[in-house]
């Protein structure tokens, strides 16, 4: 992408594709277009305000209007399209499958027939995906073979069985998860983000555009809400901690997720966006390790000079929740050259400190 080319970012004015505007716009000339959802966004004026001092140019529309998709498209005429503008949260896609279809799937096929008709020769668009469409993911038997995991059943979960376990009940051991793994997605919000991968790479097929699909793990950081319930266990946590409340940990607290800084994040939208040959094949965007929430919940509760026992182990469980997600994140490497920079214990420590400056000084600007 050569310097001084047009950048639309989806969602742009969100935790990620904020960093993201703000980042490339050192070099291009950057448009957002966002909904602005109070449920995601904590300080709407602030926001704008930090855009507009790094030139970012601000379209306030919705993914599901294809007027004004088109017309953000038409205005912009794009070189390259983040498309990051999607409804996140596998619980609540669990009661509002209709919403979660209208706002990721038709979204997204409004922004392919949108360049269709205004920009037919985009070299690139760039997906923000989800590891959630792997469900539990690449897992291995007793023999150490590959073995694929069922989706946990409630009964299972009802009698605290939450290990994954094989078609006939054997129990398995996660591993590392790439693109090489069958997807599987098992709750509402996986299938609409699967389903935004398939429009877009079969869309383009045979046209001058090409799709980069970032699969993100768990993405945590200064400036992630700290007020939706849905998105964000880790805000979410640093918010409980520091109203003085106790921590629900769900299941037996050996839930593990792979933690990924936001700043690796937008990294890597950045390197696809510039990347002479931008990599065709799906890309796993992670920390490359996992933690169990029970420890990163202890590790926040310290941060934060909380007493270490005010949290309660549930074994309450979620529809759709998966129980291991760890990213293999050989390919962003060898293909992209990207590897996360962020240590989980440094990352902890960057959110809990901002966490409560905005406890403090709510709407701090995040640079």
């Amino acid at each position: 992408m050569l310097a001084g080319q047009s950048v639309l970012i989806t969602g742009g004015a969100g935790f990620i594709g904020a960093r993201l505007a703000m980042t490339l716009s050192d070099r291009h000339r950057v448009t957002v277009f966002d909904n602005f959802n109070p449920q995601v966004h904590d300080a709407v004026p602030q926001t704008r305000m930090r855009l507009a001092r790094h030139g970012v140019d601000v379209i306030t529309g919705d993914i599901r209007d294809p007027r004004e998709v088109g017309a953000a498209v038409a205005r912009t005429r794009p070189r390259v399209i983040y498309h990051l503008a999607a409804e996140t949260g596998t619980g609540q896609s669990y009661s509002k499958p209709t919403h979660y279809t209208d706002v990721n799937v038709m979204g997204t096929a409004h922004l392919i027939e949108a360049v269709r008709r205004h920009v037919p020769d985009l070299p690139r668009i760039i997906l923000a995906g989800s590891r959630s469409v792997y469900g539990e993911g690449s897992c291995i038997d007793a023999q150490g073979r590959p073995a694929c995991a069922m989706d946990r059943r409630q009964p299972d979960l009802d009698a605290g069985l939450f290990q994954p376990r094989s078609r006939t009940g054997a129990l398995l051991t996660p591993v590392p998860t790439d693109a090489t793994c069958p997807v599987a997605p098992a709750s509402v919000y996986a299938s609409t983000k699967l389903m935004q991968e398939y429009l877009l790479s079969q869309a383009f097929w045979g046209t001058p555009t090409r799709v980069g699909i970032l699969r993100l793990q768990n993405v945590y950081g200064p400036g992630q809400s700290m007020n939706n319930p849905y998105t964000g266990v880790l805000s979410i946590f640093c918010r409980q901690i520091l109203d003085g409340q106790v921590l629900d940990i769900f299941e037996d607290g050996q839930i593990t997720r792979d933690f990924v800084q936001v700043d690796d994040v937008v990294r890597a939208f950045a390197m696809m966006g510039q990347a002479r040959a931008m990599p065709q094949e799906v890309l796993d965007i992670g920390a490359g390790q996992g933690a169990t929430i029970l420890s990163v919940a202890q590790t926040l509760l310290a941060c934060l000079g909380a007493p270490p026992d005010r949290l309660v182990v549930t074994g309450a469980y979620r529809p759709g929740d998966i129980r291991h997600a760890v990213a293999d994140i050989s390919r962003a490497v060898t293909l992209l050259g990207w590897q996360p920079d962020v240590a989980l214990p440094d990352g902890l420590a960057r959110l809990a400190a901002w966490s409560r400056d905005q406890v403090s000084y709510p709407a701090r600007a995040i640079s």
